[in-house]
């Protein structure tokens, strides 16, 4: 459709400079016979107009529009669509008679020129006494709630699944929509498969944008310590998923803010300069790191993750140093069993617990720890090590890459 490709393109360089010859307006504030209040609600762009109904009936704001022209429909559709809201065409029984609708959910999740016409029906009729103050009171609140979702996202579901793991998602049965999300996830930073999966609809069947964990938590480092348009849009669609999640309810809720905490702490840090108290085996030490960095490197067909540290380690007793050894400490990670990641160290009794105390000051989590011989300790660390390790900006990089490279 000729018209439709000129629209698409003509919006999407209006949302990229503010929204400039995109207008949204309404006017014909009425009341029908059949009781519901009633208004026009107009949307042009690239010289295309379409007016489309809206009522205020029941517990819904509904936008509607309805010809016997399918096509006219599929256009006042995909215009919906374009400025956010999910709609797609169907059919009045067997009348020869096309619509497409949205309620109020649908429409809070739309543009702010949408978000703020609506509003105004609303606060026009609430001032004429047509609707109730409390119902028109609870509309606004959801089409205000709005203002923090990006421009042109659909809505998405989240939720949890049976085994508790976290689910985003959203699923339509119109590709166009799909292909919007996906090239704003895209634009966001986001890599198709590795942080997010698309199943495009096919025979009527829906489709599908899963947002994988490790895509929230990116999204979640990226609203913090991304650049410009980037990081923008990473902080909209962040906030979008926190405000889903609450809606979700309390358990939902937690998962997501847990989420986003990992995803925004990752990068935060710097090894350099970085100093931390710890115990280790009942003893004190001081840990003065000096810096660091992550390397990645292949031997006997796996792919490794090597960290190395370059750190003082001051030994404590009675509130005195006794001792202080500067090195460069190493753990190296691979794949095992199930494909767990995991670390082992052996080392000298002195040795192992100064490279303890430097894990536990920067993950926070002490490793695991056995005494093999009279003189000898074997250290392991797991995934969780590396989430913290992943706080400090000189490893997060290699630290993400190599868990993805290595992932099932």
């Amino acid at each position: 459709m000729r018209d439709e490709r000129i629209i698409n393109h003509k919006l999407a360089e209006a949302m990229k400079l503010g929204a400039e010859g995109l207008d949204i307006r309404w006017e014909g504030l009425r009341r029908t016979e059949d009781g519901p209040v009633a208004a026009d609600l107009i949307i042009s762009v690239g010289g295309t107009t379409v007016k489309y109904n809206v009522y205020l009936r029941g517990d819904a704001v509904e936008l509607q529009f309805r010809s016997t022209n399918r096509s006219r429909v599929e256009l006042a559709a995909h215009l919906l669509r374009l400025v956010g809201v999910s709609a797609e065409v169907k059919k009045m029984g067997d009348r020869d008679v096309w619509y497409v609708r949205a309620t109020t959910d649908m429409l809070a999740a739309g543009h702010e020129k949408l978000r703020k016409a609506l509003a105004e029906i609303v606060e026009a009729a609430r001032g004429k006494g047509w609707v109730e103050a409390g119902k028109a009171e609870r509309w606004l609140k959801k089409l205000e709630r709005g203002r923090v979702l990006m421009e042109g996202w659909p809505k998405f579901y989240v939720g949890l699944s049976s085994g508790g793991a976290l689910a985003v998602r959203y699923e339509t049965t119109n590709s166009d929509s799909i292909k919007q999300v996906v090239q704003r996830l895209r634009d966001m930073g986001l890599v198709e498969n590795r942080h997010f999966t698309v199943k495009m609809p096919e025979g009527g069947e829906r489709g599908y944008v899963l947002i994988l964990r490790r895509g929230l938590e990116r999204a979640a480092r990226l609203s913090v310590r991304g650049e410009g348009e980037q990081q923008r849009l990473a902080a909209e669609f962040v906030e979008l998923i926190l405000q889903r999640a609450k809606e979700a309810g309390k358990e939902v809720r937690k998962k997501v803010e847990e989420i986003v905490k990992k995803g925004k702490e990752r990068g935060s840090l710097t090894l350099k300069g970085f100093k931390e108290r710890v115990e280790v085996n009942g003893k004190t030490y001081v840990v003065e790191v000096k810096g660091g960095e992550a390397v990645e490197e292949d031997r006997d067909d796996r792919k490794l993750l090597r960290i190395k540290i370059t750190a003082e380690v001051s030994r404590v007793e009675g509130g005195h140093i006794v001792d202080r050894v500067e090195s460069e400490y190493e753990i190296t990670y691979g794949r095992y069993h199930k494909n767990a990641a995991v670390a082992y160290a052996r080392a000298e009794v002195d040795d192992a617990e100064r490279l303890a105390a430097v894990i536990k000051a920067l993950t926070g989590k002490e490793p695991w720890i056995r005494r093999k011989s009279s003189n000898k300790i074997e250290l392991k660390c797991y995934e969780g090590h590396l989430e913290g390790f992943m706080r400090y900006a000189e490893l997060v990089d290699v630290i993400e890459s190599w868990l993805e490279e290595t992932s099932r």
